[in-house]
């Protein structure tokens, strides 16, 4: 069952501000229902193209493959939010879902889009 406490997310938000630091990205860092680690970019450097967008963590490279300041960025945002004792099970063919954590990564949120800083 996954599962992140208060504590887990102390433990990675340095690496996570170390990677929002060298973007020059501004976000906050959260967890939902105890089991999902939020990160909400609010503004930046970084085009996104869209004010507002979930970032389907499985797509990356593929969505943003016109972009690489972009996609290296949520790449790396990504691994820090994972950090180094992640583990993923899953095997949906089975109905069996085993992780440390979930993940999600926001550009804005829907009453407060995200601001582009030049």
């Amino acid at each position: 069952m996954a599962y992140v406490s208060q504590s887990k997310k102390k433990e990675l938000a340095p690496g996570i501000k170390a990677v929002l630091k060298k973007y020059k990205v501004k976000a906050s860092i959260a967890v939902r229902n105890h089991s999902t680690l939020v990160v909400n970019i609010k503004q930046g450097e970084v085009d996104f193209k869209d004010a507002h967008y979930q970032v389907n963590e499985y797509w990356i490279a593929e969505h943003f493959a016109d972009n690489p300041v972009a996609k290296n960025f949520l790449t790396e945002l990504l691994d820090a939010m994972k950090g180094p004792e992640y583990f993923n099970n899953d095997d949906a063919m089975t109905d069996y879902f085993h992780r440390s954590h979930y993940t999600d990564i926001n550009v804005g949120q829907w009453n407060k889009p995200y601001e582009l800083i030049s």
